[in-house]
Parts: C-alpha cells; structure tokens; sequence
C-alpha cells in the first residue's frame, strides 16, 4: 500500500482498490480507513477507491505539534493524496469531521472535485450550538490525554446518536468500539484541540456554497439530531445539492446502512457522470401554487 508524503511532510498511510474514476473517502473523527470497508467492497468493483487514514490515526504519522492539525490542513490533505497517487479530479466522499473537510475541499478545489459527498456532516455548526461544541472539543482532548483511549471510547461511543447502531448491528458496534479504542491518544487528542474546537461553522460560508458549482449529495440519518438543521441550511444553499435523510438512522451512516448508503452514492455517481445531476430550477422552490 502506498503511503503519501504530504506538502508538510507528515506520512498517510493510503490504500488504492479496484479501477475506474477515483473516489476519494475521507473518514470521520470517530473512524479511520477501515470505516469505509462496506463501501470500498462495493464501489471498487467500477470505481479506483482510495482510503487514507487522517493525520494523527496510525499507521499515518501521528504530528506531536497540535499545530499540525486544522480545517486548512485536512484540506490540504486531501489535495496531497490525490496528487500522490497521480490523480487529477476525484469524487471526494466523507463522513462527519471527512463530510466537513469534504466540503471546504470543493469550496478550496472545485476544479478537482467531480462531485462531494457529505454524509453526517453539520456537528457543532448550529449556531445556537457552536460555542459549546467547541468547549467540549476541548474538553473532550483533556479527557483523552488524562484518561486514554479506552476511557475514552466507552464515553464517546455511548452517544445518542451512534445508539442505532448498537441496536441494529451488535457485532458492528463492537467493532467501531474496538477499532475506536486503538486510536493513538496523541493524535486523537490533538485532532480534537486543533481541527475539531478550532473549525468554524458551516454557516460561516453561506455565500461562499451558495457560489458552489460542484454536484452534492448530503446524507443524514434522522436521529443525528445535530446534523439534520446544517443538512437544510446547505440544501437550501448550494445550488446543485441533493439531500438523502435515511430513517431511524443515527450518525454513521455508513456502516448503519451500508446497502442504502452504496445505492444512494452510487446512483448519484451516476447520474453526475452523465450530466444528470444539475442545479435546481428555481421554479420548484417556495410555496406559491401555480394556477396557470
């Protein structure tokens, strides 16, 4: 598997499947690579699937500098492992802290991204939310450096919204547990600290997606709580942006409901490698019944 040398010197371990237009999958605060294995076993069979695992998540480098982490480097990141592997434009699917970098990439690199999926992305950007989430971001890192990882885990992973995955597929969970509780704590620690409390809010770049030509596919699932409001603000906002809200569904989409979740993508790559995915007519919008 290759690993890719960012512009900062800092080493991502990535892994390249299967053939095709590429896809490029940015995993969330809670995953790493391994999260996007239901996805990469499907897609791959018509796609070139990439998987990294983020800065800070071994067997990537884990920077001991928290300044080596934040919104603009993850960013970069994603621009350093497609220029790495020789690729050129991709379709960049993330969840979550990947559905935010995701999307600051085609704000950043529209010229790159054939299309972005964000699934779960929008926690912490709520504005009545924001200020909260990002003291908790920090407290959050100090519990990881005092307590450790598996500490840690049994906190993060008992969330409101990762409860539907526990309910629906035990032995899933416990293998979102697990690989949780392996992270490096340095480097979850300082994700939190300087990417996670640090980003600002998705509603801070309302003029910036309204501008957004890029096809986008939201998906969120209808107990995700947090994400649903950020979900509509950024549909009502960019203007080639479709929104999947999947039932009964907590945060992690994907593994929660890997079959919806593959048909859900797979059909948007579709559709915008064929031009059929295109802007919203202004006409469907508002609440005025046409009479004539």
């Amino acid at each position: 598997m290759p690993t890719i040398t960012t512009s900062d010197g800092t080493k991502l371990h990535t892994e390249d499947t299967g053939s095709g237009d590429p896809i490029v999958f940015v995993h969330e605060y809670a995953g790493d690579h391994r999260s996007w294995e239901p996805q990469v076993r499907f897609l791959s069979r018509r796609y070139r699937c990439i998987t990294y695992a983020a800065r800070g998540y071994a067997p990537s480098d884990v920077p001991e500098d928290v300044d080596k982490y934040s919104q603009a480097r993850v960013v970069d990141d994603i621009r350093d492992v497609m220029d790495g592997l020789g690729i050129e434009t991709a379709h960049i699917v993330g969840l979550s802290m990947g559905g935010f970098a995701t999307l600051h990439f085609g704000l950043n690199h529209p010229d790159r991204a054939r299309s972005l999926v964000a699934a779960g992305a929008g926690v912490g950007s709520d504005p009545d939310y924001h200020d909260r989430f990002r003291r908790e971001a920090r407290d959050v890192a100090t519990m990881i450096e005092t307590k450790g990882m598996a500490a840690f885990a049994e906190v993060y992973s008992s969330a409101a919204a990762r409860q539907t995955l526990r309910e629906k597929d035990p032995r899933g969970f416990e293998e979102f547990f697990r690989m949780l509780a392996e992270h490096s704590a340095t480097g979850s620690a300082n994700t939190m600290r300087g990417y996670q409390a640090e980003r600002p809010s998705l509603y801070d770049f309302e003029e910036q997606f309204a501008a957004l030509n890029v096809p986008v596919l939201l998906i969120v699932g209808d107990e995700d709580d947090h994400c649903l409001r950020p979900g509509l603000f950024l549909k009502s906002t960019i203007p080639a942006c479709g929104l999947a809200v999947l039932p009964k569904t907590g945060h992690t989409v994907n593994l929660e409901e890997p079959a919806a979740f593959n048909a859900l993508v797979a059909d948007f790559l579709a559709q915008v490698e064929h031009g059929r995915w295109t802007k919203r007519d202004m006409a469907t919008a508002g609440d005025v019944m046409r009479t004539t």
